[in-house]
């Protein structure tokens, strides 16, 4: 780690980046943070002020994950390509984590309201704390997004690195008790958020796209307009890709993510 942090500051174009998009308060904290979690220092709980939000965020320190998924949303702006979407009004984050993303979009877009849905409850209650200066515009929902209404299983530690941008959901069986969070479909979700369409969706669900993006999905693509999702494993990116045959749209990819605008109906020819 501490290499990693050596090449950062040896490399005045990725530090001059970070510094110009994210501003240089929260850049020299990201990495005082990351030199004291080597050292096994430092606050358990950190407060940032990036410059593409309105409120500051919280982060937890130490083995957390939260500083990455900072650096990821705040520093290297993987978001950054969908700031030109015009006045979006309802926009649904899938697998909020922390609510980073979302306090990234209600800063961005000052017209939108956020529907912010989180599985796990230490991840959500850090979402609730980041969003909640946004009031009105920022929904919360402790659960998850599921191909139906369903009670779901959590399952931590055995998927990507087992930290808790990793959690991730599973169907529970009919004789199992335990039965941890609530799984929601879109249309669910979009009743929820008080909208019939969805002008931007984004989904990091950590494999569960594979349940989302089965044949059922197409009663509700229509309904959205633009997806920002990070995809785990080829098996995904086929389920996603083969949802969206018959849709046209413009595709692209920024960091981890892939970007599909102007989702619509692709034209039938006799």
């Amino acid at each position: 780690m501490l290499m990693k942090l050596k090449k950062i500051l040896r490399a005045p174009g990725v530090f001059l980046s970070w510094g110009r998009s994210a501003g240089w308060r929260p850049t020299l904290t990201w990495t005082a943070v990351r030199m004291k979690t080597r050292f096994g220092s430092g606050p358990a709980i950190c407060s940032f002020k990036p410059r593409r939000t309105k409120y500051r965020v919280l982060a937890r320190s130490g083995a957390s994950s939260d500083i990455d998924v900072f650096r990821q949303i705040f520093l290297s702006e993987e978001y950054a390509c969908l700031t030109d979407i015009p006045s979006p009004t309802t926009i649904l984050d899938l697998g909020a984590n922390v609510g980073y993303t979302s306090a990234y979009f209600l800063s961005c877009f000052p017209t939108a309201s956020v529907l912010a849905v989180e599985p796990d409850p230490a991840n959500f209650e850090i979402l609730r704390k980041n969003l909640a200066q946004y009031g009105e515009r920022a929904k919360v929902l402790r659960g998850a997004v599921w191909s139906h209404n369903s009670r779901l299983k959590l399952s931590r530690g055995t998927f990507g690195d087992g930290r808790e941008w990793a959690t991730q959901v599973v169907a529970s069986q009919d004789n199992e008790d335990s039965k941890d969070v609530e799984g929601f479909d879109i249309p669910t979700l979009l009743r929820l958020a008080g909208a019939e369409s969805v002008d931007l969706l984004k989904i990091d669900i950590e494999r569960s796209e594979l349940e989302l993006f089965n044949c059922a999905s197409r009663s509700w693509l229509p309904r959205v307009k633009n997806i920002c999702i990070e995809l785990h494993g080829d098996d995904c990116r086929n389920a996603f890709m083969t949802a969206l045959e018959g849709f046209n749209y413009e595709l692209r990819t920024s960091g981890e993510l892939t970007i599909c605008r102007n989702l619509r109906r692709g034209v039938v020819r006799l």
